[in-house]
């Protein structure tokens, strides 16, 4: 079995954020703490698993087998995951051997590594590609890299159950909109065909345009609509800049909600941005979704 007891569903604490800029813009700001639902299998990666791996366990697979980077919150998560339900777990890493944190919380994990290189790993999209790998691993399940694809947005769509079971608590009886980091799209993806337009979904992308994240989404969620896509890259994806480290270390004293540069700290501030040139009238309810990922923050502080 994959699966954990039936009764383990991560229950990801919704509060209020209390910061000077959206209230100064009238605008009232909560947020989705995904960070805070586990120590390992933390953020948005278990959501993106979890429909993985029923399809695996329908298959009577014996594991899992997938691709993610030196620094993977995905591999982090299906490896811990693996670990503390006891299936075998297979990495495919971009690039060449590199001794990181996360690298290092993989193997004693007991993940089996395989390093692709950088075009080994750039041929990951093209047909074929997964075939030796099932011949060498046959009786594993293949993911797609981040836990993507309709199964990883599907786990993810649960999030809105999550909102909606707590709205009253901060005494909100609806909300406005959602914002929230994308890499590959899945778990705005997942938001999208939970929502069906009834609230939009903005998806700040931790990625420039042409790593796909358009064509991840549309892939999944087709003509639904009711989302939008923004650049928050800063210029590349793992690109940081000075503006960014300070608006980090200013909201994290602010409220003591801890952030990472790559993902969540590039979405928060683009999310200031854009209420302070006028995006959203006074009085709207957003929600900011925290997807995680402070595990990688190791290796960019190191």
């Amino acid at each position: 079995m994959l699966l954990p007891p039936a009764d383990w569903l991560p229950q990801a604490p919704f509060e209020r954020l209390q910061l000077d800029w959206p209230s100064s813009a009238g605008i009232e700001f909560a947020i989705l703490r995904l960070d805070r639902i586990d120590p390992l299998i933390s953020g948005n990666k278990w959501f993106k698993l979890v429909e993985h791996l029923k399809a695996a366990d329908r298959a009577g697979a014996e594991g899992i087998i997938s691709l993610g980077g030196a620094h993977s919150n995905h591999l982090h998560a299906l490896a811990a995951a693996g670990k503390r339900l006891g299936f075998a777990t297979v990495g495919l890493l971009r690039g060449h051997q590199q001794d990181t944190p996360t690298v290092r919380d993989l193997q004693e994990f007991g993940m089996q590594l395989h390093w692709l290189g950088y075009g080994g790993y750039r041929a990951r999209h093209e047909p074929g590609f997964w075939q030796p790998w099932r011949e060498q691993y046959p009786t594993l399940h293949p993911v797609p890299e981040g836990g993507g694809g309709l199964p990883g947005a599907q786990g993810c769509a649960s999030l809105k159950n999550q909102v909606s079971n707590q709205l009253g608590k901060l005494g909100w009886d609806n909300h406005d909109g959602w914002w929230l980091a994308c890499g590959t799209g899945t778990t705005l993806a997942g938001l999208v065909l939970a929502e069906a337009g009834e609230h939009p979904v903005f998806g700040a992308m931790a990625v420039p345009d042409d790593h796909g994240v358009g064509a991840n989404v549309e892939a999944i969620v087709g003509d639904i609509g009711g989302y939008e896509l923004i650049d928050a890259s800063r210029g590349g994806f793992a690109k940081v800049d000075a503006p960014l480290l300070e608006f980090i270390a200013q909201t994290e004293q602010a409220c003591g909600v801890p952030l990472e540069p790559l993902y969540t700290g590039k979405a928060l501030l683009a999310l200031k941005q854009h209420i302070e040139a006028g995006r959203f009238k006074r009085g709207t309810r957003l929600i900011f979704v925290h997807t995680g990922g402070l595990q990688g923050r190791r290796g960019f502080d190191d």
